[in-house]
């Protein structure tokens, strides 16, 4: 035989039906999304008190909807206070719906093989916000958002590529809590209006 590498690629009796596999998945998913949510109410989106602070989760993978790529929530930052600060490889865009405050923005030196360094820059970048504006978080930035008004809260709409995490690139650090984190809180209408008087 002329292929010299024979010998080493004839190795092996296990079968997988892998390709077949894949015929099947694209086969099935007309009836797969037939099933996933296109519309969803408030009541269909799970609160949080995360880490990161008080999350209303609006479309995340976990959540069976058609959205593919996506993850979104809405935050609420209670008068005066502060988000978690944290960092991610994804880029983010946040849009502030409204309220007013700042960023603190800390770009990083990442260096990407078998695992992930990554070192903090010194200089710490200052982003002023308000109603109707977008923020851009770039990739692997430290980042926290500050609510400026000590009377009103502020609500920040956040959306993310969930395409970094199926490419194994989710790389997620949280660095600082949400003062409000608490994990034994458990979210309702009332307990979140309770945190927009606060302040």
């Amino acid at each position: 035989m002329a292929w010299s590498e024979s010998g080493a690629w004839l190795a092996g009796t296990e079968n997988a039906p892998l390709y077949a596999d894949l015929l099947q998945d694209a086969a099935d998913a007309p009836r797969r999304n037939a099933g996933r949510r296109k519309i969803l109410k408030p009541s269909d989106m799970p609160w949080e008190m995360s880490r990161q602070g008080l999350l209303k989760h609006l479309i995340n993978e976990d959540m069976n909807t058609r959205m593919e790529t996506v993850d979104a929530y809405m935050q609420i930052i209670p008068a005066g206070s502060r988000s978690g600060k944290h960092r991610h490889l994804a880029e983010e865009c946040l849009y502030v719906v409204e309220g007013r405050g700042y960023d603190l923005h800390q770009d990083c030196d990442v260096e990407i093989t078998d695992t992930y360094h990554w070192k903090p820059q010194d200089e710490v970048k200052r982003f002023e916000w308000e109603a109707g504006d977008v923020i851009y978080v770039p990739p692997n930035t430290i980042h926290q958002h500050f609510n400026a008004d000590p009377h009103r809260p502020a609500r920040l709409i956040s959306a993310i590529n969930r395409i970094y995490k199926h490419s194994g690139l989710n790389d997620l650090e949280q660095i600082e809590d949400a003062p409000e984190y608490d994990p034994s809180v458990v979210l309702d209408a009332e307990k979140i209006r309770g945190y927009l008087r606060a302040g």
